[in-house]
C-alpha cells in the first residue's frame, strides 16, 4: 500500500462513526479523496450495511415499545375473593401456626430528634413465650424461634393480610393520632395561664 493510500484510508471505526453522524456529506468527501476503486466499494457497502442495521434496530425498538404500551392499556387486574393460605408451603411447624398470636401496632414516638419518624410503619411482633434465666450470669433465654422478631409494613391492611396468609390470629392496636394544641410563647409569661411546670 502506497503512502497516498495509507494517508487516505482512515481507521474503519473512526470513519464509520463519522459517516453515520454526517452521512452523505462526509461519505462524498471520502469517495472524492479516494483514488482506489476497491476502497470506494468497501466504503459504500459498509455505509449501507450499518445504515440498514441502524434503521432495523430502531424499528424493532419502536414496535416493541408500541406493543408494550398497547398491552398495558388493555390489561386488567384480576381480584380473587378467596383468602390465600400459604401455611402448607412455608414449612413452619404447626405449633407455631395455630398457637401463635401476633400484635399489629404502630410504635410510639420517641424523645429523640427523629420525632415521628418511627411512627410511619405498622409493625408486627409475636406473643412472648416462657423464658428462663441463667443463675450464673442473669441472662434470659428462650426456645422460641419467633422471639424478638418484628416485621414492618406500609399499611395496616398489608399486615393483616400477611397474618391471615400465615394462619396467625392477630390483634390490632389502632394508631393514636395526637390532637394539636394551640401553643404560644407569650403564654409562658401570662399571669392567668398555668403553663410552667415545677422541676421539684
Amino acid at each position: 500500500m502506497g503512502t497516498e493510500e495509507r494517508d487516505v484510508c482512515l481507521p474503519l471505526s473512526c470513519l464509520l462513526t463519522h459517516i453515520l453522524l454526517h452521512q452523505n456529506t462526509l461519505l462524498c468527501r471520502c469517495l472524492y479523496l479516494t483514488t482506489n476503486s476497491f476502497v470506494c466499494v468497501c466504503l459504500l457497502s459498509l455505509f449501507f450495511f450499518f445504515k440498514f442495521i441502524f434503521l432495523f434496530c430502531r424499528s424493532i425498538s419502536t414496535s416493541g415499545w408500541r406493543l408494550a404500551e398497547q398491552q398495558g392499556q388493555g390489561s386488567q387486574l384480576i381480584t380473587v375473593n378467596e383468602k390465600l393460605d400459604i401455611t402448607t408451603l412455608t414449612g413452619v411447624p404447626e405449633e407455631h401456626i395455630k398457637t401463635r398470636k401476633v400484635r399489629i401496632f404502630v410504635s410510639a414516638r420517641n424523645a429523640m430528634q427523629s420525632g415521628v419518624k418511627n411512627t410511619q410503619k405498622w409493625k408486627m411482633d409475636f406473643d412472648t413465650r416462657e423464658r428462663w434465666e441463667n443463675p450464673l450470669m442473669g441472662w434470659s433465654s428462650t426456645g422460641d424461634p419467633l422471639s424478638n422478631m418484628v416485621l414492618a409494613f406500609s399499611t395496616k391492611e398489608d399486615a393483616i393480610a400477611f397474618a391471615e396468609k400465615n394462619g396467625w390470629s392477630y390483634d390490632v392496636t389502632e394508631k393514636r393520632v395526637p390532637k394539636p394544641r394551640v401553643k404560644s410563647y407569650g403564654a409562658n409569661f401570662s399571669w392567668d395561664k398555668r403553663t410552667r411546670r415545677s422541676a421539684k
